[in-house]
């Protein structure tokens, strides 16, 4: 008897015995699939986005449940991607969810062994102050004499997690800087 009734709901044997060859149909069904509901039906509403990381702009759907983000998946209007996204942007809802996430600056003082955390107030001041001062001791007028007008001294390697929009900002910035090396993890 339990011998007979396993090999009944042996997928295989379904799909042998209900003509569905291809197994894609009622055969690879179960009671436990039957009663599974998408992580995406209690969403309030779904945002279209572009995936963070790198340049390719893979489309996204980002569903949000009372104002939280609870899923990200790829997006199958996307002329890019066509709602396939590789393991990395399969995985940005920890970008933005992910317990591993800071919420606050941190700063590890010169030869220190702790991080402590630091105001954003602080923590810009102290960006600019080193900033201005790279950007005067790297600066160059001339080089082989041929005027240059460009620092030496600070260089720009962006993030793939970035926007396009906003790595746009960051190249006018470090090349109103006078910055000459300036990169971007997406092109390397």
């Amino acid at each position: 008897m339990g011998l007979t009734r396993w090999v009944r709901d042996w997928p295989v044997y379904r799909q042998l015995t209900q003509g569905d060859r291809t197994g894609r149909g009622a055969a690879a069904k179960s009671r436990i699939s039957l009663e599974l509901t998408p992580r995406t039906a209690k969403a309030d509403k779904v945002v279209k986005s572009v995936c963070p990381y790198c340049a390719v702009g893979c489309g996204q759907n980002v569903y949000v449940e009372q104002g939280k983000v609870t899923q990200i998946e790829g997006d199958p209007d996307s002329p890019v991607s066509r709602g396939r996204l590789c393991p990395k942007g399969s995985a940005s809802l920890q970008l933005t969810t992910g317990s591993a996430r800071e919420h606050q600056v941190l700063y590890r003082r010169p030869y220190g062994t702790e991080w402590e955390p630091l105001d954003l107030d602080t923590a810009m001041d102290m960006i600019a102050e080193r900033t201005i001062a790279a950007r005067a001791h790297g600066w160059q007028w001339d080089a082989d004499e041929v005027r240059v007008r460009r620092t030496m001294g600070i260089a720009s390697l962006g993030g793939a997690t970035l926007d396009n929009e906003e790595n746009y900002l960051i190249k006018k910035l470090f090349t109103a800087l006078g910055a000459i090396q300036i990169e971007n993890q997406a092109r390397i």
